[in-house]
């Protein structure tokens, strides 16, 4: 790698929405599951479990985090339920393939969502191959990102070095605390932010706008 990536020997990558392009937008379909499990707890029509879920999203920072709390809710169960979605949308892209295959060191998926969950989308991907380890929701204690006991958990799980580490993500406040530990940083800016970045580009070292093309000019000297 050339400057500034040449001290990278760790890259992380959240797994939706930077992976596979935003518009892919599997969250749609995760989100009428949500809708869906909450309407079937509290026995509730659709617009008042959609109500219930936004509230416990913004409140704890999951649907699942309120859910656990308040009802007692088991998140393998939950995680199934809103994880069994159609991957049709979901396409392989060779030139991400090929950049990832070409970093030197570690790869690593970080994502709040499951391992279960993530390897069906990785399969579609092409990508299963490519990482050596997800650090998942399971695995935070369900504390998510941006939580910095999530980060923490990462680093002590995966024994890395975060001056050594790179982070993408496509929502800027999941940087923050990633670059407090001393990460380099790269945005993922695709729109899937929706304009509510909540961010200060004193974390962000780096932004793109395609994973892709990023990481073809990242390794072409490498390939070459």
């Amino acid at each position: 790698m050339r400057p500034p990536f040449d001290h990278v020997r760790t890259w992380i990558f959240d797994l939706d929405n930077t992976l596979y392009p935003a518009e892919t937008d599997l969250f749609a379909l995760i989100d009428e599951r949500m809708g869906q499990y909450v309407s079937d707890l509290m026995q509730v029509d659709l617009a008042e479990a959609r109500r219930i879920q936004k509230a416990y999203y913004y409140q704890h920072g999951t649907t699942l985090a309120g859910l656990m709390l308040d009802h007692g809710v088991d998140p393998h169960h939950f995680l199934d339920f809103v994880h069994d979605i159609d991957m049709g949308r979901v396409s392989p892209c060779s030139i991400t393939a090929q950049g990832l295959s070409r970093l030197p060191g570690r790869k690593l998926i970080f994502t709040n969502g499951d391992v279960n969950y993530a390897g069906r989308v990785l399969d579609r991907l092409g990508l299963v191959d490519q990482f050596e380890a997800i650090h998942d929701i399971h695995a935070t204690q369900y504390r998510p990102k941006p939580d910095a006991a999530a980060y923490a958990s990462l680093v002590d799980a995966l024994d890395i070095d975060p001056a050594s580490a790179l982070f993408v993500d496509d929502l800027a406040r999941n940087l923050k605390p990633a670059k407090q530990l001393g990460m380099t940083t790269v945005w993922m800016n695709n729109g899937s932010d929706g304009g509510d970045h909540e961010h200060d580009h004193d974390y962000i070292d780096h932004e793109i706008t395609a994973l892709g093309e990023w990481l073809a000019a990242l390794t072409e000297e490498t390939s070459a």
